[in-house]
């Protein structure tokens, strides 16, 4: 295949191709090489250098495919000796995934996919191991979640709630915008410390702002909002509070039920064993 009939399919710009590399029924490797007057973009400390030239490596990522051919790019990338710390960085490639071996359409791809369908039916249909597919979907779930929650989203009305996402008592806490029914911020742990972040991070003019929060009853998630939303309106969300008061009942029950027992008191005992 020659190379100007893919030159504009992969629509990627300030670099050529230099070379068709192998080609077959299963696979195509292009070589890409970028424009001499392309900036030099150190990955090092983001800034441009135009001097300290250190030579080039060459590194393969997976693109998306052409014509049912899985495509392999192997990309020129030139090193330079950065002034900042004086170390030798690689240049940034910004359509290429930092620490993976994938573009980054075809990381998007590989998201949209695990999306709607299982990580091993998506690696059956990329031809991708499924641990593969994992580590690509996790870094691109970060990615948005930090776009998202980074500064952390604010709100008038919360919910705190606390929960498992891992055996072996593995908690993340959730805060919640009631208004807009959406998980707005989540971190590791459930101590006071953890919520102490998310109000640290929205600020104390935000925090005064909060009207009420919906916590299950927790004492650090108490002591956390009495601490930073000092105007807020405590309330027990419905389910923890119902579980509290069937607990409560459910004990007396069995308490009375315990006596009634060492009384032999049938009439009692018929009683408290109704529910």
């Amino acid at each position: 295949m020659p190379a100007y009939s893919i030159r504009k399919w992969l629509g990627i710009p300030q670099y050529k191709i230099t070379g068709i590399i192998r080609e077959d029924h299963k696979e195509i490797h292009i070589r890409l090489e970028p424009y001499k007057k392309k900036a030099f973009v150190c990955s090092g400390c983001g800034a441009v250098h135009e001097t300290g030239y250190h030579g080039i490596e060459e590194s393969v990522v997976e693109d998306l495919a052409l014509f049912e051919k899985r495509v392999y790019l192997h990309v020129v990338k030139r090193r330079h000796r950065c002034p900042q710390d004086n170390r030798i960085h690689i240049e940034e490639v910004p359509w290429v995934k930092k620490w993976g071996r994938v573009t980054k359409r075809f990381a998007e791809k590989v998201n949209r996919l695990t999306a709607i369908t299982t990580n091993q039916e998506a690696g059956w249909f990329l031809g991708l191991d499924d641990e593969v597919v994992y580590r690509i979907d996790k870094e691109m779930l970060e990615e948005k979640a930090r776009k998202k929650l980074i500064p952390p989203p604010a709100a008038i009305n919360l919910s705190v709630d606390e929960v498992s996402y891992r055996k072996y008592h593995r908690y993340l806490t959730n805060v919640i915008d009631v208004d807009e029914r959406l998980v707005i911020w989540n971190d590791k742990g459930r101590k006071a410390e953890v919520l102490d972040r998310y109000y640290a991070d929205i600020g104390e003019e935000v925090c005064r702002r909060i009207e009420s929060v919906a916590l299950d009853g927790a004492k650090h998630y108490i002591s956390s909002t009495n601490r930073y939303a000092v105007n807020a309106v405590i309330v027990y969300d419905r389910f923890h509070l119902m579980q509290k008061l069937n607990g409560a009942v459910d004990m007396v029950r069995k308490e009375e039920l315990r006596k009634a027992r060492t009384d032999k008191n049938n009439e009692l005992i018929e009683l408290t064993n109704c529910r």
